[in-house]
């Protein structure tokens, strides 16, 4: 079964993998199913064995695949994530994206590539594009962007981690809703605070890195905080309002 063709823009092991998750998603290889053959695979999708090969260890990290080493590469069960975003609160999640994400942006900085910083580049450059076409809510290229963060740090550990934690957030409704609060509130602030990170990354400054991403997170927190209050202010003044409707001296009558 040939593929379309693979197009330019990202690179291309990273097309093949978007590919293959939706081979995956759709059931054509099940889970406990070998893959075709490097080759094979090659041939699918029109791209070189070397990019297959990146993508196959991306889908590992994923866990989205297990290589058996003279078997074959085979498809594991997914692990959902759905559950997770209703166990765990808004405030843990963005408290855990701040420290894991801001320790992985100082690694970043210590040893990413050129190639890798030009991924990083590329992700921001979509954020602007997105922004000048008025969509400042969509997570596509705010997600590519820390995602290419994390790939610089070549630790498959902190890349699952927060391929992960962005999954957990995209199925918690209340961390959406006030994600697209923030973005709305302040495109071009949130295009300034990627930016810093992104001249962090490139001064090779791991001490910027972390601060930029921290700070990035802070208007999350203080958003989150805003909604909380706002919340549970509605909520009292729902329980007055039912309470002096409920004992009211015309209730009582003369």
């Amino acid at each position: 079964m040939k593929t379309a063709p693979i197009g330019n823009g990202r690179r291309i092991y990273q097309q093949v993998v978007e590919k293959m998750l939706a081979l995956l998603d759709s059931g054509e290889y099940p889970p406990g199913v070998r893959l075709p053959s490097e080759r094979e695979l090659s041939e699918m999708f029109d791209v070189s064995r070397p990019s297959i090969r990146e993508a196959i260890i991306a889908l590992e990290v994923l866990g989205r695949v297990v290589v058996r080493t003279g078997a074959g590469v085979y498809v594991t069960k997914p692990v959902s994530t759905f559950h997770d975003a209703e166990e765990f609160s808004p405030f843990e999640l963005t408290e855990a994206r701040v420290l894991v994400e801001g320790e992985t942006a100082a690694l970043a900085a210590s040893i990413i590539t050129e190639e890798q910083l030009e991924e990083v580049r590329d992700a921001y450059r979509d954020m602007v594009r997105e922004n000048e076409a008025g969509n400042l809510t969509s997570e596509r290229a705010d997600r590519k962007f820390h995602e290419a963060i994390s790939k610089a740090t070549n630790n498959r550990v902190l890349m699952s981690t927060i391929y992960k934690l962005w999954n957990i957030q995209e199925h918690s409704p209340d961390i959406l809703a006030v994600h697209k609060s923030v973005c709305k509130k302040d495109g071009q602030k949130r295009l300034a605070e990627h930016k810093a990170i992104l001249q962090a990354l490139e001064n090779r400054d791991p001490q910027a890195a972390r601060q930029a991403m921290r700070r990035h997170f802070s208007r999350t927190i203080n958003a989150l905080h805003e909604a909380t209050e706002a919340k549970a202010v509605e909520v009292v003044r729902r329980e007055v309002y039912e309470r002096r409707k409920r004992f009211s001296i015309e209730r009582l009558g003369d």
